[in-house]
């Protein structure tokens, strides 16, 4: 029997898929790429935006395809918020939510036997408990990405992930460790921490421990090389955290700081809890006391109620505070948060010129910042052939950085420091020294 996982969102997703992967595998079945032919179709979904439901969906279509006798299984956060929707499409034999994803292989078989379809949605609000999803046979062997939190109780008005995802819930701080040390064990150099509001971690368990404490212990670890947090909310870094962090020798100094907008009323209608300044202030600590910080963020552009001058603020602000990378994202409209019934909604002309032009301005902005690197001598965790390419190399230096080297040897899962020689449009490229 053959299982085939297509997974869309974010990286807490991908960690799930293939820690459900795991367990089919140890149930007998192999585990193949999600345009072969399978006997069962996995779909993790996401409902972020509009074109995540979307896909979604024609994912669901496509694995029929492949194979109309196939069974089709959507799990995730579209499955979790629209149920009923995702049971009524032709095909769908099982729809789980966010928060029994571990039990799919059960619901599998229990399918087999009485060819009924399940559909097994929790109320997230409810069963706050964390799901303890792991990981034990890793593939690759650079970077693990490890869930450590879940849920989210922001609200911000455009999002429905509360929804999908519940409130906050933390991984056992024991659970944590006990993973990482496995994950040492395995030979991996690099440990990626990752939650849905990952800020958050330990606010629930009410025993002492927070981020800042996980990523403390990991530094005592011995095999681990660098520890890198996923997407953070920029609030995080309080002065005390920041005072922290910079004796830290193994955290990677590059932060994926969610703004949003660059202008403080457009924050305050996305109930951000901060404002430009805020922001930008937290920048700027973070590069005054971590050498090399690199910064970046997402930016959604045409939000409700987004006038010129709002927009003019956002494209300023990123020209002063210049990040290394910015992600732009055009407003997408999800029934059922409060920005859906917001007035004076953005035409979608007006959002492509905004996302064209701030797109502009990333590339112009990640180009300076990579190129400071010329002539730096920089340490590289080389994790697979460069398009293809059997003697070229790439890999990631600790601030998130690519970087293509020749090799005639295999150096993935290696640090290697690389002498850099030349600035590409998203990439460094540079000579591996002796």
């Amino acid at each position: 029997m053959k299982v085939a996982f297509i997974t869309l969102g974010c990286r807490v997703n991908s960690y799930e898929s293939e820690a459900m992967a795991e367990k089919f595998i140890k149930a007998g079945y192999e585990d193949v790429k999600p345009e072969e032919k399978a006997d069962v179709y996995v779909i993790n979904t996401c409902t972020v935006t509009n074109m995540g439901d979307r896909k979604s969906r024609q994912m669901i279509s496509k694995a029929k395809k492949l194979n109309p006798n196939a069974v089709i299984a959507v799990v995730g956060c579209y499955s979790q918020v629209e149920p009923d929707k995702v049971a009524s499409i032709d095909g769908v034999d099982i729809v789980l939510g966010t928060k029994n994803k571990g039990d799919i292989v059960e619901y599998l078989n229990t399918y087999m036997t009485k060819k009924e379809q399940i559909v097994n949605v929790k109320d997230v609000f409810r069963d706050k408990k964390f799901e303890d999803l792991k990981i034990e046979e890793y593939q690759d062997r650079t970077r693990a990405f490890l869930k450590i939190q879940d849920g989210c109780n922001r609200f911000c008005s455009y999002c429905l992930i509360p929804y999908a995802r519940g409130g906050i819930c933390s991984k056992e701080p024991e659970q944590v460790m006990e993973e990482i040390h496995k994950l040492a064990g395995h030979g991996f150099k690099e440990i990626i921490l990752s939650g849905i509001h990952i800020a958050s971690y330990g606010a629930d368990l009410k025993n002492g421990w927070d981020l800042v404490r996980v990523v403390e212990e990991i530094e005592k670890i011995d095999g681990i090389e660098r520890v890198r947090i996923g997407s953070i909310d920029p609030t995080f870094f309080s002065d005390d955290v920041i005072e922290k962090i910079k004796k830290m020798k193994k955290l990677c100094p590059h932060f994926h700081l969610s703004l949003q907008s660059g202008c403080s009323e457009t924050l305050k209608r996305m109930n951000r809890h901060y404002t430009a300044e805020d922001y930008m202030n937290i920048v700027n600590k973070l590069r005054q006391n971590i050498k090399d910080v690199s910064i970046t963020t997402d930016v959604i552009v045409g939000f409700p109620g987004e006038t010129e001058e709002e927009f003019n603020e956002t494209f300023e602000f990123l020209k002063k505070i210049k990040l290394s990378k910015t992600h732009i994202f055009k407003y997408s409209k999800r029934e059922g948060t409060k920005a859906a019934d917001m007035k004076e909604q953005v035409p979608g002309t007006i959002k492509d010129f905004r996302s064209n032009k701030l797109i502009e301005l990333n590339n112009k902005n990640e180009k300076a910042f990579i190129s400071k690197f010329i002539g730096c001598k920089m340490d590289v965790l080389f994790e697979t052939n460069f398009e293809n390419n059997d003697d070229l190399y790439e890999g990631y230096t600790a601030n998130y950085v690519k970087v293509v080297a020749n090799s005639n040897e295999n150096i993935s899962g290696n640090i290697l420091t690389v002498k850099i020689e030349e600035a590409k449009e998203d990439y460094l490229y540079g000579h591996i020294m002796q």
